[in-house]
């Protein structure tokens, strides 16, 4: 089983708060966070693995098992295999919608999927539909670790519920997929693993576990 976690982050751009958070994560995440130079980016650097050693404490776990991170905004994700193994593939993306200019569609997108989002009826709609197949498609490429060398147009996605892969390219597993809102907040998120049991809910119960918490 794959679970998926979310917790908010705006407790860590406190300074104290987030030095007490960032004491805590591994020298690699202190050094990736240092190279940033916002104070929500190093927020989300040092956030979002604190959310994953959270879990590993809270799970028990004696060794790192199968996750993903994710980050966007005030928020922050992490997708783990709840049964510990270490080889299941998972990917997963959160990303707050803003205006865009839809062209990026045409030039990222499949020909049907960004012919999809132009028949939608309003903007509000069209916007939508982007940022569905955007958090999908990044899941996706990060489950497969290929990254967007593979190209983003090399595989199609289907808006079904859950969201399905038309075509991909030549490998051996399967993929599936999971789309996650959280309470009308301005954001799509989206989990891609090969285990077909991924939660059907976002786990909320950490959400605000930086919130006048030490580390």
């Amino acid at each position: 089983m794959v679970g998926v976690w979310i917790a908010n982050i705006t407790p860590l751009y406190e300074e104290n708060t987030y030095q007490k958070f960032y004491s805590s994560v591994p020298e690699f995440r202190k050094q990736k966070a240092d190279r940033l130079h916002s104070v929500q980016k190093k927020a989300q650097s040092v956030g979002a693995w604190a959310l994953l050693e959270k879990l590993i404490d809270g799970y028990a776990f004696k060794e790192l098992p199968a996750f993903n991170l994710s980050h966007s905004g005030d928020y922050v994700l992490c997708a783990m295999d709840m049964k510990g193994k270490k080889n299941t593939a998972i990917g997963c993306d959160i990303q707050q919608m803003q205006k865009i200019d839809l062209k990026v569609a045409e030039r990222f997108f499949c020909e049907r999927e960004y012919q999809y989002i132009q028949s939608q009826k309003t903007l509000t709609e069209q916007y939508d539909c982007f940022y569905r197949y955007w958090v999908l498609k990044e899941s996706y490429v990060k489950a497969t670790k290929k990254g967007l060398s593979q190209g983003t147009k090399s595989f199609e996605i289907q808006l079904t519920s859950p969201p399905q892969l038309l075509h991909r390219p030549q490998q051996s597993k399967q993929f599936y997929y999971r789309e996650f809102s959280i309470g009308g907040l301005p954001y799509k998120i989206a989990v891609c693993s090969d285990q077909n049991e991924i939660c059907t809910t976002i786990k909320t119960e950490l959400m605000d576990c930086f919130q006048n918490e030490n580390p």
